[in-house]
């Protein structure tokens, strides 16, 4: 039974900092240390509620780790604004509480298969989803022009470069004229976007924002 528990824990401790060291590599919050803690933590819980549990209900202790797991997942949340930022290091404690659970319950198979995809969503979905959001970058612009009217030109330009326009308003002042517009495109295009305009002799200033 010692030898057992203690394959268990040292299971744990492998799961655990295994998928901490992606968190650590990516500088989140919760790194090396955290998640191997959180693995270990579930797994002892883990089994001293089917030890405590006897002929009865032996999740007595198990159910409540996940609610426990919640608060500290809570505390890698943080709001900016309308920016939301932590939820996938809160959702990557959360799933390897549950790989330490799956540990203690004797679920090795189901933890190290849970650990593989955990470590596929973190890594490759990363990539993947760095690459889509490279085609797909979002830039809000405040362009300020002479009273000329050079927003067909401007529009154009984005049109030509394949950039979506979701948003654009238009306000004039005794000096100037100001274009507001939300930009949808490849980094490349909106990259060559901001060169037009700096290029553009009419356009007195600009401002680009991610």
């Amino acid at each position: 039974m010692l030898n057992e528990h203690l394959f268990q824990l040292f299971l744990a401790l492998m799961i655990g900092s295994v998928i901490g060291l992606e968190r650590e590599i990516n500088g989140k919050a919760a790194g090396f240390r955290t998640m191997a803690l959180i693995c270990v933590g579930s797994t002892i819980l883990t089994l001293v509620s089917i030890h405590l549990g006897g002929t009865g209900s032996k999740d007595r202790i198990a159910a409540n780790i996940l609610t426990g797991i919640g608060f500290i997942g809570a505390g890698v949340v943080f709001k900016d604004g309308l920016n939301v930022t932590g939820i996938t290091t809160a959702a990557t404690i959360w799933v390897t509480a549950a790989l330490g659970m799956c540990i203690g319950s004797d679920e090795y198979s189901l933890a190290i298969e849970g650990m593989i995809l955990t470590i596929v969503v973190l890594f490759l979905f990363d990539n993947l989803l760095n690459l889509i959001t490279r085609q797909r970058e979002h830039r809000s612009y405040f362009i300020h022009f002479k009273k000329e009217n050079v927003t067909s030109v401007i529009i154009f330009k984005a049109n030509e470069l394949n950039l979506k326009c979701v948003k654009k308003i238009e306000t004039k002042t005794e000096l100037n004229i100001k274009l507001s517009l939300n930009l949808f495109g490849s980094k490349e295009n909106l990259e060559q976007f901001n060169t037009f305009l700096i290029h553009l002799e009419n356009v007195k200033s600009f401002e680009s924002f991610i």
